[in-house]
């Protein structure tokens, strides 16, 4: 059952940017015009910017863009997500964090975990992602997969695919992979993708796969801690485009769950290659607990592997481990 707040907040989503007068939305919602305006001061509480003018009524900001279930929804047609499926948090240590624990609690396939703000945010080897109130998507996305072990380490390649895809559609512009997991716009990384299985000691199987996804849309250059500052950039800076988060995490909730739920390499791997601009680069390979080496990026083969030539002619197949452009 639907609070009035959230079914307020519904009509205002559908009829964003358009005044609609208190007895009006009583009326369309059957309640009163206190319940309408009890909610409305409730949503601007929450910090929904909603406009009010005599005689013209009620409307929700087109800047306002706070992540809401109502929003999402809104712009999910014809996505079978249901708002049971949907968590929205305010301040949260990390989305990943709170799916892991919800899988283990039972939560099903295609659960989403959203927050204005992470406070622990992480990225691949531990590291920390920048996630400051209001400036990002942080989203993580909860999948139960069918297939095998080897589908399942696939699921981050199809989830660089799906991301780009939703990227492009939304700014326009081409948006690169750098493998194995990172999103970049005009030379800037925007987005970062980790993904973590949630295992079942007794068998060994994958229980559950909880993919976070962090976009930088709209945060500031001086958000960001110095020693990634040359490299990080956001939406609103590198495209001068700042889609609706709202949109945003429908645009990826789709092209996830067309892609990475059950991922097929026939599907993906030819695009993932043409946007990985790795192909072809001098690179610094940096696998874990070994020295690092230089190599030229040769190819990413169909199970999502980068394949390296070292400065000897050895070939070596990646299956794991982080690369650096090197300069020429």
């Amino acid at each position: 059952m639907l609070t009035t707040k959230e079914t307020v907040l519904g009509f205002l989503e559908e009829n964003r940017g358009h005044p609609i007068s208190g007895a009006a939305i009583a009326r369309s919602l059957n309640i009163s015009r206190a319940a309408v305006w009890k909610a409305i001061e409730e949503l601007r509480k929450a910090g929904h910017s909603i406009d009010a003018a005599t005689n013209r009524g009620y409307s929700l900001a087109e800047s306002s863009d706070l992540l809401s279930v109502e929003g999402i929804l809104l712009e999910s047609e014809g996505l079978p997500l249901a708002r049971e499926q949907i968590h929205i948090f305010k301040t949260i240590d990390s989305t990943n964090h709170i799916a892991k624990k919800m899988a283990v609690e039972g939560a099903p396939h295609g659960s989403v975990f959203l927050a204005e703000e992470q406070t622990q945010g992480r990225g691949r080897r531990g590291r920390s992602f920048c996630s400051p109130s209001g400036s990002g998507l942080y989203m993580s996305i909860l999948l139960r997969p069918e297939g095998n072990t080897e589908q399942a380490i696939l699921t981050t390649s199809a989830a660089a695919v799906a991301v780009s895809r939703a990227l492009s559609k939304l700014t326009g512009l081409d948006a690169k992979i750098k493998w194995v997991n990172d999103i970049f716009i005009h030379g800037k990384k925007v987005c970062g993708i980790l993904t973590e299985a949630v295992s079942d000691f007794e068998s060994g199987s994958i229980e559950a796969l909880v993919l976070g996804i962090g976009i930088n849309v709209s945060t500031k250059e001086e958000a960001f801690p110095e020693d990634v500052r040359a490299v990080a950039g956001s939406l609103d800076l590198e495209t001068g485009v700042k889609p609706s988060r709202n949109a945003l995490a429908a645009a990826v909730l789709r092209e996830v769950f067309a892609l990475a739920a059950n991922p097929k390499p026939e599907e993906f791997m030819e695009e993932y290659r043409s946007r990985c601009f790795l192909l072809g680069q001098d690179i610094l390979v940096l696998p874990g607990g070994a020295d690092s080496y230089e190599a030229t990026a040769i190819s990413i083969d169909d199970r999502g592997a980068l394949i390296v030539e070292t400065k000897k002619g050895k070939r070596q197949t990646l299956n794991s481990g982080e690369v650096s452009v090197r300069p020429r």
